[in-house]
């Protein structure tokens, strides 16, 4: 396993799960990084580690979130590690590349979240991309809600802070629900 994979397998082992599905999550991201994949990569199709930015303002009354054009769903920032074994960068970045901000606060050095997703078969730039599994991470920020914000056209068509009833009802991917739901929990609790 290479420096970056042994530091992801380290954030994984060390991450305490808080319910009983990111355990069994947490047990099959430690098995496939024991078999010696490069989940760092997009290069390995069957799963790949993920980033995402839990984005609150100071209040903790809402969430800066993007509505994702693939997806066509509002929905948390982040993307793939790409072969960056430090994930809490990998959602500070795309957290500021896909709303245009650039002023974030960890409001928690390690992930509060972690999940094994489903993702479905989709285009991407004119490519089909198969289904496979996404191995995420979620870090806790907070932000200003009068920051400027831009939307990442190539990614996005719109970013804004919502409030937890329009996360949940502008949700259309109901796997990620219980997600959000839990994530709006933590975030109460910083």
């Amino acid at each position: 396993m290479s420096l970056h994979g042994d530091a992801v397998r380290q954030t994984v082992y060390g991450y305490v799960p808080r319910t009983e599905r990111e355990a069994a999550d947490r047990r099959q991201i430690l098995r496939y990084l024991d078999s010696g994949r490069d989940a760092l990569s997009r290069d390995d199709t069957v799963a790949h580690f993920t980033a995402s930015a839990w984005v609150t303002d100071p209040l903790r009354s809402g969430v800066l979130m993007a509505y994702h054009n693939i997806y066509r769903s509002w929905a948390w920032l982040g993307g793939h590690a790409d072969g960056d074994g430090d994930l809490a960068a990998v959602a500070f970045r795309e957290a500021c590349e896909e709303t245009g901000i650039s002023s974030l606060s960890f409001l928690c050095g390690d992930p509060v979240s972690l999940e094994v997703l489903n993702v479905s078969a989709h285009i991407k730039d004119s490519a089909i991309v198969s289904p496979h599994l996404h191995f995420n991470l979620t870090y806790l920020f907070e932000a200003d809600r009068d920051l400027p914000l831009k939307v990442k056209e190539d990614e996005n068509s719109a970013v804004g802070w919502r409030s937890e009833a329009q996360i949940i009802a502008e949700t259309k991917e109901e796997q990620i629900i219980p997600v959000y739901e839990k994530l709006l929990s933590i975030m109460k609790q910083y």
